[in-house]
Formats: structure tokens, sequence, C-alpha cells
């Protein structure tokens, strides 16, 4: 067959699905618009927008012209491709941020694959969780409904989805839940194994070099980028509970300062806010912010983690809490959806109340203090079992 995938930040979540269908002899091409992936047998495509969006328009739309610019840039390119004879019999998409809006004015015959990843709305989801930051106003309702715009044309023109968890699933309106399947990415849980010999060597933002392994007491904290919606601030204020209970405690937070999703602060980053709110209250030793990693540098964090902390709004499940699984890390998990769907607390890790800072600590403390074998070993076996 003809393979066609588009993300925006191609392989994104096809980094095994892509190689895997070139692995099977079917033709792969892929587009995106950033950088080229070392993905041998795949046949990359860049596009670019010609134009940003439009100054004075409405706030409310910004987001969809944003949308908008790149449908148009893509469908353009894949014009290209069709005239250049290519016909994919399948198309794999990541609709989030327009690019298949416009895919059917091209190939009108091709089944789309979507990637349902999430659909916005003002309850039971990540905006109005978070007291600290109300946004339900009337206005915001309002907003929130018209960026659904691009989710909601992009259903209605996908053949099927598929969507990583059955929370996620859950989200869109009940009329295209039967068109959704649950598959997860996958992770690539023969890779990511335990290894109690593995040594973490690194650098922290202080410029001071840190060599850990398995005999050190460490704790991990991990987001793409340092930031509320993944629980940053939940766990900064629970360390000094923890520093305090635990002498030996090191704390390793690898993430970048920048936003993935949400708000920005109204200056600086999340990141040093909140690092500022504790400083008088923690011994900064012990505690060391990375940054942003090579992937090995974080795999050898995970696998000597002896308490890997993942707290997130009602949201997309990250990659990284399901690797920390597959390497045997022992995960204190918030007790939001969709993380309850894969954390059994006691059983393959623990759920903590994503506001309880004290519970958050306590939780933490008692991890430490034991071994957990049987909780490692049943927390990998959940990733080999359902999401390998």
């Amino acid at each position: 067959m003809n393979i066609l995938f588009i993300h925006q930040n191609f392989p994104g979540q096809y980094k095994h699905l892509a190689p895997a269908m070139v692995a099977r002899g079917h033709r792969v091409v892929a587009v995106g618009m950033h950088q080229t992936p070392n993905m041998p047998g795949v046949e990359f495509h860049r596009y670019k927008t010609q134009r940003g969006t439009t100054k004075g328009i409405h706030p409310w739309v910004i987001d969809y012209e944003a949308k908008v610019i790149r449908a148009e840039a893509c469908a353009n390119l894949c014009q290209t491709l069709k005239q250049d004879g290519f016909e994919p019999d399948v198309i794999c998409v990541h609709p989030g941020w327009g690019e298949a809006l416009l895919l059917r004015e091209v190939w009108p015959a091709a089944k789309q694959l979507h990637f349902v990843e999430f659909y916005y709305g003002p309850e039971g989801k990540d905006v109005g969780f978070d007291p600290e930051f109300p946004t339900t106003e009337f206005a915001g309702r309002c907003r929130l409904n018209i960026k659904n715009t691009n989710n909601t044309l992009n259903l209605l023109e996908m053949d099927a989805g598929v969507s990583p968890t059955n929370w996620q699933r859950s989200t869109v309106p009940p009329r295209f839940i039967e068109k959704i399947s649950v598959i997860h990415d996958g992770v690539k849980t023969t890779q990511l194994t335990p290894d109690d010999a593995a040594v973490l060597e690194a650098k922290d933002d202080r410029g001071r070099e840190i060599k850990l392994s398995r005999e050190d007491e460490v704790i991990t904290f991990v987001n793409r980028n340092l930031e509320p919606n993944r629980g940053y601030h939940s766990f900064m204020r629970a360390l000094p509970k923890i520093l305090q209970a635990r002498p030996n405690a090191r704390v390793v937070l690898i993430g970048g300062d920048d936003v993935s999703y949400g708000a920005r602060p109204d200056s600086g980053s999340w990141k040093d806010k909140y690092r500022a709110e504790v400083a008088d209250q923690i011994d900064d030793s012990r505690v060391h912010f990375l940054g942003k990693v090579p992937y090995n540098v974080y795999c050898a964090a995970m696998r000597i983690s002896k308490a890997h902390v993942y707290l997130t709004y009602p949201f997309v499940l990250s990659w990284s809490m399901i690797e920390a699984m597959s390497m045997g890390a022992p995960v204190i998990g918030s007790a939001t959806p969709p993380v309850e769907e894969v954390i059994k607390h006691g059983v393959n890790g623990w759920l903590v109340n994503f506001f309880d800072y004290d519970a958050i600590a306590k939780q933490v403390c008692e991890v430490l203090a034991q071994d957990h074998s049987d909780i490692r070993e049943a927390a990998r076996k959940t990733a080999v079992d359902n999401y390998d």
C-alpha cells in the first residue's frame, strides 16, 4: 500500500508505526513542518506556511486561523505530491494543528485515520480543573467552544480515529465515539528495560556535575516543559516536606522552561516562579534541574529513580509515565484521568490527590522507605502487556 503520515512534528506518535510499515514493504511517505527525521525508507517532505495570523483578528479565532494557514500550506504540498503521481491508500494524520482540514480536497478517495488526542471542554477536563487558574467564565467557555472548530471538522471528515486511552476517547462528542478505536501509540519495552547498574551523569542548571545510581535515594520528575498543567507547582510545594523527612534524598527534574500546554505566566517562566516560591524552604544543593536532556540521559534517570512523580491535569497521558513504568521506576501518579486508567493504587504504582501537597510528600517518603520490587515488576508488566 501507499501510506501517508502527516504530523506537524513528525514522527510524533508515528515513530514506531512508520518504520514498521516500511519493514512490511509498504511505500511510506511523511509530511511535517520541522526537522527531517532519521528514518530510513520514509520519504519525508516539509511544508512551509506563507503568512502569519491577521493583526487585529478576533482573539477567539486566532488559533483557528493559524490552523487554516497550516492546512493550506499542507494541502498545497500534498497537491504537488499528487501531481507527481502519489496516491495514498491510507492517510494517518494528527489533526491537532490543522493539517488535515483540506486533505479531502486533494485525495477524495483516500481513507483517513486520525489520531484523536483530545476534545476541549469546560468541565471534567484540563480547563477549570485548577482553582489557582480559573478560566471558566462565560468568555472563556465561548473561546473554548470556538477552539474546538478544528477538532469537530476533523471528526466529521475522518473515516476512523485512534485514541491512546479510553478516557481521551471519551472526551469527544458521543456521536463520534463509535468511529474511534483505543490503541496506545506504544513504547518500546524491549529497549526500555530496568537496569540496576545504570548511572546518571549530567550537569544541572547551576553548573553542578552530578553522578547518581540506584545506590542513591533519587526522586525524579519529568515534563516536556515544567508547568502547572503537568503538576510542576504541586510537586515543588511538596518538596520541602520530602527533603526534610528524607535527608539523603536527591531530586532530579527534567524539562524545559517554556510552555507546552496552557497559558504562560505573567513574566518569566513557571519553572522559576515555583522554584522561587519554595527557595527558602529547601536545600537547593540536593535539587537538580537538568533542563532538556538527551534521551539516554532521561532513561538513566528513570532507571535509577527510587520514586518517580507524575502529576497531570485531566489531559492527554504522557509517554514518559508509561516509559518510566517500563523501566521499573516506582510511579506516584495523580488521581486524575487518564492516569487512573493505567495505575492501580498499591498494585503497580500509587495515586495521590493532585492538590494535596502533604499527601504527595507522605506518599513519596513511604515509597522511598522500602524497595517495592513487587510494584516495580507489576509496573513493567503493565507496560509490556498493555502499552508495548
